[in-house]
């Protein structure tokens, strides 16, 4: 196989990055915007060990699955994968990939995994966006890659994040603001973030400097774009990073934090604090963990990476006691604020890493009947796992995760340490792109 071949190839099955699979001499290819059964023409431009990646040329024997992208950067912007398919082929394939996964990694055989959970829509459902600036545009980034795609709008974020987007861009134009260079580290203005709450939007400039011209002039016209800002900020980031936000923000106009609400309860949410992105589908989530926990009142809950306290202020009514642990020290205050605002008094807030604060906990004896997960892309603590697993008290963990390898990896290990998994049920939070979330209940 060499660099350029042409090869007409059936796709079989799909990457857990939402490209299709087929073989060629021998070697899987990985082709973005195919759907397995179909037959494509491509052509070869990457070869590596194990693997090569074809880029589509023609689809031959098309899917009866395949549909038009309701996006027109979509076959360009890496922000999505399989807007190309209908949403029931979508939900199939994730439905698959989290078998898959618990099958191949968990090494958990015949595990029934309940009916995913669908979107209302695949449009306007996050209530977060970042879209870099840079001197070739404002936009998302190509898949794989940090060349910018400009776009003025993105279906996935909400409606305000086109006026803002343009607003920002027509301001930068007109008093000639400069967008930071990656390659030569100079310029002012990095990214634009956005948050959607009840409130209203929260608009946070990222700026690689302190200073910051035209600020009036900037607040005038986002406060002038038609949608309902309840407050501008400016973060600085002068560190040569990918990570978009850096630790200091200050407030340029009204509110600094954005007021949402999850069921009946309600939440103060600061920029550099997780929140989930899709608020109908985190009540869904959030229904089935309730659900899961099957709370008699009782009970000593741990809540483990809790963000703001969203999952265990959400259970607090149906439990004795929460403990809510958490490494952002912006979301621990936030969670302290939110638990004194909902008039939740059984609550107490940790900030540290999960693994070293349960320790002193067991030690105090506060053990937990009951623990929520709900960890970053990568997967709980090995020692985290260790520690629970020695806590003869704790009769259910509920694990929530974006990221079905890394959940069925620590499933497995959990497996390994006298708890079984009862229930699986996935939440597609993110429509039209691979991601899934699962919610899992494992008993010892």
């Amino acid at each position: 196989m060499q660099k350029n071949d042409i090869y007409e190839i059936e796709i079989t099955g799909m990457t857990d990055d939402g490209n299709g699979v087929g073989r060629a001499e021998g070697i899987a290819v990985f082709v973005p915007y195919t759907i397995p059964g179909e037959t494509v023409r491509i052509i070869i431009i990457k070869i590596m060990k194990n693997y090569a990646v074809g880029k589509l040329i023609d689809v031959l024997n098309p899917s009866q699955e395949r549909v038009k992208s309701d996006c027109k950067y979509f076959y360009q912007c890496g922000g999505c994968a399989l807007r190309h398919m209908s949403y029931d082929e979508e939900l199939k394939i994730k439905q698959q990939k989290i078998y898959d996964c618990f099958s191949r990694i968990g090494r958990f055989d015949n595990l029934k995994i309940n009916d995913i959970i669908p979107a209302a829509s695949r449009q306007r459902y996050r209530n977060k966006s970042q879209f870099p600036v840079t001197p070739d545009g404002i936009g998302m980034y190509a898949n794989h890659s940090h060349r910018i795609i400009e776009l003025d709008d993105c279906l996935i974020s909400h409606e305000s994040s086109k006026r803002i987007i343009n607003a920002v861009r027509y301001w930068q134009k007109t008093y000639s603001v400069p967008s930071y260079d990656e390659k030569t580290c100079r310029g002012t203005i990095r990214n634009i973030y956005t948050r959607r709450g009840k409130s209203g939007t929260l608009v946070c400039i990222v700026t690689a400097t302190r200073s910051l011209p035209h600020t009036d002039e900037l607040i005038e016209e986002l406060k002038n774009c038609n949608t309902d800002i309840c407050g501008i900020l400016q973060n600085i980031n002068s560190k040569n990073t990918n990570v978009v936000l850096g630790n200091e923000t200050i407030t340029l106009w009204g509110s600094s934090e954005l007021i949402d609400n999850i069921g009946h309860v309600e939440f103060f949410i600061s920029p550099l604090s997780f929140y989930q992105v899709n608020k109908k589908q985190t009540e869904r989530l959030y229904a089935i963990a309730r659900e899961f926990a099957n709370l008699k009142g009782y009970e000593m809950i741990w809540d483990m990476y809790c963000g703001i306290g969203t999952i265990g202020q959400f259970m607090a009514d149906r439990c004795k006691k929460i403990i809510g642990v958490e490494v952002v020290p912006d979301a621990v205050e936030n969670a302290v604020r939110n638990a004194n605002h909902n008039k939740i008094y059984n609550a107490e807030y940790y900030c540290g890493k999960a693994e070293d604060i349960i320790t002193d906990l067991v030690k105090r004896g506060e053990t937990p009947d009951t623990v929520f997960l709900d960890p970053p892309r990568k997967g709980c603590d090995k020692r985290l796992i260790d520690v629970l697993s020695k806590i003869n008290t704790l009769k259910k963990i509920i694990y929530i995760s974006c990221k079905p390898s890394t959940l069925a990896r620590d499933a497995k290990i959990f497996a390994e340490n006298n708890f079984k998994i009862e229930s699986v049920t996935p939440v597609d939070m993110f429509p039209g792109t691979n991601h899934v979330e699962t919610v899992c209940l494992l008993t010892r």
